[in-house]
């Protein structure tokens, strides 16, 4: 009966201006790249709607606590939380950012 319980992405604000500033980010060195590249992010995360557990749990001990999943592609990670039929995209950010601006 049916397919496989499928999930709907929410994007928050947060996430959205993450969103942006990656575009912007890479459009300073190539603007055809950055389109490509955001693209390809937003087709990754798209994955979470039928594979929710695609993101690994974090190491770090707080966000753990928050429920927090990240999921990585390439040098970024998708911060998102599963609530019900629902995920929830946090933050996207480089990894090399410092995460204490996630807490």
């Amino acid at each position: 009966m049916g397919g496989p319980a499928k999930y709907t992405l929410k994007y928050l604000p947060a996430a959205q201006e993450d969103f942006l500033s990656i575009l912007d980010y890479i459009a300073q060195d190539s603007p055809s790249r950055a389109l490509v590249f955001v693209d390809k992010l937003d087709d990754h995360i798209g994955r979470l709607e039928l594979h929710p557990h695609l993101g690994r749990v974090p190491r770090h001990p707080k966000l753990r606590e928050f429920g927090y999943r990240v999921l990585n592609v390439e040098s970024y990670l998708a911060f998102y939380i599963i609530r019900g039929n629902q995920i929830e995209i946090h933050r996207v950010v480089h990894g090399s950012r410092n995460l204490d601006c996630l807490i």
